[in-house]
């Protein structure tokens, strides 16, 4: 398995556009332009990241501005985060959930939120409950979560 930074792999952007909108149902034309974004600035926000096997997208997510919530505080957000289903209970997920926070940290963007209607599973990779939001047209609330680099918790004690 290989994690890729779509920055990086400017070819894999349009396919990773369909992927993502055949896992979440958001158009492709919405991934393609973050991703535009993503490839021309390269640093900060938007990010996407891949993690292929055999040239197959079997993973992936992202991280951009906000994840559809009415928290737009809460600023930047994991989102899109999926694993295929054969290839889940491998640590995939948690590993690219520990390179999206390095790179982010790596270009100085901390902390890092995301949005979940799971309950244990962010725990394990460092996350922490931080409130209930609105999701955008959701009758519901939904889990925020929270990540803070080691530095930016060093700061705080």
């Amino acid at each position: 398995m290989d994690l890729l930074k779509v920055r990086d792999h400017r070819e894999m952007a349009d396919q990773a556009a369909v992927w993502f909108h055949s896992k979440w149902g958001i158009p492709a034309g919405a991934y393609a332009e973050s991703m535009a974004a993503c490839l021309k600035n390269q640093k900060g926000v938007p990010q996407w990241y891949l993690v292929m096997e055999n040239d197959k997208i079997i993973g992936g997510a992202g991280v951009i501005e906000n994840d559809f919530h009415d928290r737009k505080d809460l600023t930047p957000n994991v989102c899109a985060l999926y694993v295929e289903e054969e290839y889940r209970g491998r640590g995939i997920a948690g590993g690219l959930l520990k390179v999206i926070c390095a790179d982010m940290d790596d270009m100085g963007v901390d902390p890092l939120y995301l949005i979940t209607e799971h309950t244990s599973f962010y725990e394990r990779y460092g996350w922490e409950f931080l409130c209930m939001v609105q999701g955008d047209g959701e009758p519901g609330m939904t889990r925020m979560y929270i990540h803070k680099n080691k530095t930016a918790q060093a700061e705080e004690e």
